[in-house]
């Protein structure tokens, strides 16, 4: 099947899926309440404020540019190509968004977790190792690790506030696409919250927790950690 047609199929699986699913945010008590702009904004409320809907127009329901590849150039081999409520303001109050993700050749979209939504990845192209980690079980019980190995078509659900990722183990680059049940599901990469926080986190409190050395954690501490998110 050819890259066009597999984008179309790929559109009307998820057309369909958010067709019948629940936004996970609060349901909207309107038609729609497309976003203004947070510079232009006079108040602050959980989410943004609604345009007025005399001045709405079909522009902002619309995005385009997700047939483009993004560029994988950098240190982790992934970009993550975001629409959420920031780049399409017609999201808002509808409890979804979406994102594309380009994978090098073993890029990785490294371990992170969105605290606002629940994931479904669809691979488009290429082969993807991944994988996400439970929460703290109770005493003296691991945190579950579930992994699998997807293939163009294949489809992997990641909990909400779950540490997860995915690694091209593929010679060739792959694409994937996600639907997200939030219009702003947030995104925290693991690496780069806990060594590249600013102001950083005390190296006393890290080398406790990590039980290492502490030059381990400064040497961490002074990596430049990528950000993959567009």
């Amino acid at each position: 099947m050819a890259a066009p047609a597999r984008f179309i199929v790929f559109v009307t699986i998820f057309a369909s899926a958010f067709a019948f699913a629940y936004g996970h945010d609060p349901s909207p008590l309107q038609d729609f309440c497309v976003a203004v702009n947070d510079a232009d904004a006079k108040v602050f409320v959980n989410g943004k404020i609604c345009k007025n809907p005399n001045m709405v127009k079909a522009d902002d329901f619309f995005y385009q540019g997700l047939n483009k590849a993004g560029n994988t150039s950098n240190p982790v081999g992934s970009v993550v190509t975001p629409v959420n409520v920031v780049q399409l303001p017609g999201l808002n109050t509808l409890g979804i968004s979406l994102v594309r993700i380009d994978y090098a050749p073993y890029g990785l979209n490294p371990p992170h977790t969105h605290p606002r939504a629940t994931e479904v990845l669809f691979v488009l192209e290429g082969t993807l190792y991944v994988g996400f980690v439970t929460s703290n079980p109770g005493q003296n019980m691991k945190n579950r690790l579930f992994t699998k190995t997807l293939n163009a078509g294949d489809v992997f659900v990641f909990p909400e506030g779950l540490i997860h990722f995915q690694f091209n183990i593929g010679h060739y680059p792959a694409v994937a696409f996600a639907g997200l049940s939030s219009q702003n599901p947030g995104v925290i990469t693991i690496a780069n919250a806990v060594f590249g926080s600013d102001p950083p986190i005390s190296p006393d409190v890290l080398t406790k927790a990590f039980q290492v050395d502490k030059n381990v954690i400064n040497y961490l501490q002074s990596q430049f950690w990528w950000d993959n998110n567009n």
